[in-house]
């Protein structure tokens, strides 16, 4: 799996709208035969949050009990810890410069899909640098929860991802 860092203009000239982008970001995953897949950084705590969001989204495949027939969709699910789609895509990038975490990921040529990756992106560092109001509305993590316990944010997210499979 890689990960490529970056600001992308969402509503200007190369990416006119979110759709836009998005298809670029297919032609290169299909182009490769990989999974790419953009999230808002404002939203993602770690690299391990990714990891472990491709993880579950694979075994779940693999077992045949994906919730989604894309395997993009499907780890933006895990990623988000939701059901529904919908939800989940408050995840991705919106309009606007959005700093962005893109996951590339599979069998293909993962190499040539992250340089393509990296061609629409304005480098920047952006993983970890997520909005804790943002992640703990979210994620639904109130005071008293973050309070009760001696794990952080990550570690609750990480919880969360990990609670989906349950919520069968």
């Amino acid at each position: 799996m890689k990960l490529l860092e970056g600001t992308v203009e969402i509503g200007g000239e190369a990416f006119p709208d979110v759709e836009t982008f998005v298809a670029a970001l297919d032609e290169i995953g299909d182009e490769n035969d990989v999974t790419v897949q953009a999230f808002d950084s404002r939203y993602i705590v770690s690299r391990r949050h990714l990891e472990r969001a491709v993880e579950l989204a694979d075994r779940e495949q693999d077992r045949g009990e994906a919730i989604a027939r894309d395997r993009g969709v499907e780890i933006m699910l895990y990623a988000a810890g939701r059901r529904q789609i919908q939800r989940a895509l408050e995840l991705g990038i919106g309009e606007g410069d959005t700093d962005a975490v893109v996951l590339v990921d599979g069998d293909g040529d993962e190499d040539a899909a992250a340089d393509a990756v990296e061609d629409l992106l304005e480098p920047t560092s952006t993983l970890g640098d997520y909005d804790e109001t943002a992640v703990r509305e979210f994620y639904d993590i109130g005071a008293a929860e973050l309070g009760a316990t001696e794990r952080g944010i990550e570690d609750l997210v990480l919880e969360r991802v990990a609670l989906l499979i349950v919520e069968r």
